[in-house]
């Protein structure tokens, strides 16, 4: 059962990678919006929404295949968790009842939180991670 959850986490947390990096390399004006009015502009750059989006999309696969699991559930858990924390005041206060106003508040990011959390559960049981190709290939 563990084994079939983890391949759950791997699948759910790696689509979301897929998906935000389509959004960075086929409609990157989406991603340029997200960023500058959630995320202070951080990565609105033009130029780097097309590398980093396909960057993200194959990594997004070689997480949900179970490749290189010590490299690619490091990055992918660096991406969510430093997404999530730059968040954090939507995460916080989803309702707008202390952090956050009733136009401001945004009660979607809050999975961020889980999604974030789930990042670092396959970290804590990579060795318990079962259905992958390292452990078909490589028998790690």
């Amino acid at each position: 059962m563990k084994a079939v959850l983890l391949l759950a986490l791997r699948i759910t947390t790696g689509a979301l990678l897929i998906l935000w990096g389509s959004i960075k390399a086929f409609a990157p004006d989406i991603a340029i919006h997200v960023s500058d009015k959630y995320y202070s502009g951080a990565l609105s750059e033009n130029t780097l929404q097309t590398p980093m989006g396909l960057a993200q999309i194959a990594l997004g696969a070689l997480v949900i295949l179970g490749l290189l699991r010590r490299i690619t559930y490091s990055a992918q858990a660096i991406i969510l968790v430093v997404g999530a924390a730059a968040i954090w005041k939507y995460i916080a206060d989803p309702l707008g009842l202390y952090l956050m106003t009733e136009e401001t508040r945004q009660v979607l990011f809050f999975p961020s939180s889980t999604v974030a959390i789930a990042s670092l559960i396959l970290l804590a049981f990579l060795d318990e991670d079962r259905l992958s190709l390292d452990r078909l290939l490589f028998k790690r």
